[in-house]
């Protein structure tokens, strides 16, 4: 705003004492002060208020104007609350620095002149800045010389002062402002992406407000810029898939303008979200193209020319013949209505991002395909390596959903379940149709376990628990119940713990000394328990196939 705007606006009760000529400069902000050097607060443009205090004779006067003058200041605001009148000495040294200089009547608060400019000059950057975004938004849409979201979130934090990122739905750090202190922990991000889709799955518009750790956030959906908000059938195709803003900043008290603001920012984004997704397609392709030639029985010579073209798009440089890992993952809800293929595969490339990887485009290393409510991806390797017992690394089930098991268990509520499966890396394109099916194998282990989101390994394919997923809930309950219940009720009535017995000698695989120490106990007393435990179930546990049974018993219960 202008020093002239000001002067006209007469609920402030200006008066001009001097720089009529200067009135044409621009106002940036606002700052009220009584030290004698305020240097160290000023950044230029500001509009001085003062009580005076800082004057104790007609010499102070002049510092203090040359002080204000080489800060940059746009002008001074002297009150007449203090000494009545402002000081001629105090006149004669602004005009001398050619300083425009106001008089400011008693009745008038410095809080009501600082509203009044913070007011419009928030205003006249907010509109400075939505130019800017629509300006942006155009540069981007017709190519990518804008910048990315980092450029727009910068001039958040430099014009508006907000502090804001850019948010995958795992919480992925894809973009923030680079203004002092705008670091984001990786454990606010996954809250916040869970707030926001725990929000989203209640069908509440945003913006969504949270206080997290004493800080308040608000919380913008980025939807793609090709579909409105209303064109989804249902909020669960996107609410996994979706970025989200979020802002340093209570939003429930902004007027429409800002909000307006904020969602155009939102739409910008949007756009380079819709860039990265057409720049996987390739990638998609090519994975659809080498698992329908696995899943149909090509020839392994053909699987592996096709392998050789996908290589160097995913890994440029590493050659035509990195090893690879197959991963599984299925997105099912409670209900039909939504098809789980093209979820989980949007929530698989997430996942299967380099977790230190920022930006909307970090360097993807996976072809995903999907095929009804299933997504498959492939996973190049540039080396596989060798631990000392022998088994190769790489990906490794766990690992994948650590981070991430917050925020997408509450994208999926209480109606939806994520379950993953990865295999062991393989060299060649003979390995690949074994590699599929042992992913396949390990998820449905994954989907035995209970919780919301779930991932099994190849490691564990090796083990018992390969085939305790295959047998029937009621076969299950029946032989669980046949071995258990007669200890369990006999534990409720005399609390002789022969459960937590029973596990301690299976454990100890059926040494007395050793289990007798574990449980604290005297062996024969542990002798004693262990009979009893014969006695109820008809078992002896000195054979080795009653031993397993009761170790499958406990397992499965």
């Amino acid at each position: 705003m202008r020093l002239r705007a000001l002067l006209d606006t007469d609920a402030l009760g200006l008066r001009l004492l001097g720089g009529e000529d200067e009135l044409d400069r621009s106002v940036r902000g606002v700052m009220t002060t009584d030290l004698r050097d305020p240097s160290r607060y000023l950044s230029g443009g500001e509009l001085v208020l003062t009580g005076l205090a800082w004057r104790r004779d007609a010499d102070d006067s002049e510092p203090f104007v040359r002080i204000l003058v080489q800060a940059g200041v746009a002008a001074l605001a002297a009150g007449e609350a203090e000494l009545g009148d402002v000081p001629e000495d105090l006149v004669l040294a602004c005009v001398r620095h050619r300083l425009p200089l106001f008089a400011v009547h008693e009745s008038v608060a410095f809080a009501t002149i600082t509203e009044h400019v913070v007011r419009q000059v928030s205003g006249e950057r907010a509109g400075d800045l939505a130019a800017v975004v629509d300006r942006h938004r155009r540069m981007m849409t017709s190519g990518p010389a804008g910048g990315g979201p980092d450029v727009v979130l910068d001039l958040l934090g430099s014009d508006l002062d907000l502090r804001a990122w850019v948010l995958s739905p795992t919480g992925r750090l894809i973009a923030g402002s680079k203004v002092s202190g705008s670091e984001l922990p990786p454990e606010t991000c996954a809250k916040l992406a869970a707030e926001h889709l725990a929000a989203a799955r209640t069908g509440r518009r945003g913006p969504h407000r949270l206080v997290l750790g004493g800080t308040r956030y608000s919380l913008f959906p980025i939807r793609s810029s090709g579909r409105s908000p209303q064109a989804a059938r249902d909020v669960r195709e996107t609410v996994l898939s979706d970025w989200l803003l979020a802002v340093e900043a209570d939003a429930g008290d902004w007027p429409e303008e800002r909000l307006d603001l904020l969602q155009g920012v939102t739409q910008l984004i949007a756009v380079e979200r819709d860039r990265r997704d057409a720049a996987r397609t390739v990638r998609r392709r090519l994975a659809q193209e080498v698992l329908e030639l696995v899943q149909t029985g090509a020839a392994p010579a053909e699987i592996a020319a096709r392998l050789r073209v996908a290589a160097p798009v995913l890994l440029p440089g590493l050659g035509a013949a990195p090893h690879w890992q197959v991963v599984v993952a299925r997105v099912e809800w409670a209900d039909d209505a939504v098809e789980g293929g093209p979820v989980a595969q949007s929530l698989l490339e997430e996942v299967l991002v380099d977790p230190t990887a920022t930006g909307p485009e970090p360097l993807d290393r996976i072809a995903v395909a999907h095929t009804g409510d299933e997504a498959i991806a492939l996973v190049p390797l540039p080396a596989v390596s060798v631990e000392h017992d022998g088994s190769e690394t790489g990906l490794l089930a766990d690992a994948l959903l650590q981070s991430v098991r917050e925020p997408l268990s509450a994208g999926l509520n209480d109606d939806g379940r994520l379950t993953l499966g990865v295999s062991a890396a393989v060299h060649s394109a003979e390995g690949l149709r074994g590699a599929l099916e042992e992913a396949r194998h390990a998820r449905r282990v994954a989907a035995a376990r209970p919780g919301r989101v779930c991932a099994a390994g190849h490691q564990e394919l090796a083990s018992h628990v390969l085939l305790l997923p295959f047998v029937p809930d009621d076969v299950r309950r029946a032989f669980t119940a046949r071995l258990l219940d007669p200890l369990k009720d006999y534990d409720r009535r005399h609390r002789a713990e022969l459960i937590p017995t029973l596990e301690a000698f299976l454990e100890c695989d059926g040494s007395w000394t050793r289990c007798a120490t574990r449980l604290h106990l005297h062996v024969n007393t542990l002798r004693y328990r262990v009979g009893r435990i014969e006695q109820l179930t008809g078992r002896d546990l000195s054979r080795l196939e009653d031993k397993l049974d009761f170790f499958l018993a406990l397992r499965m219960s």
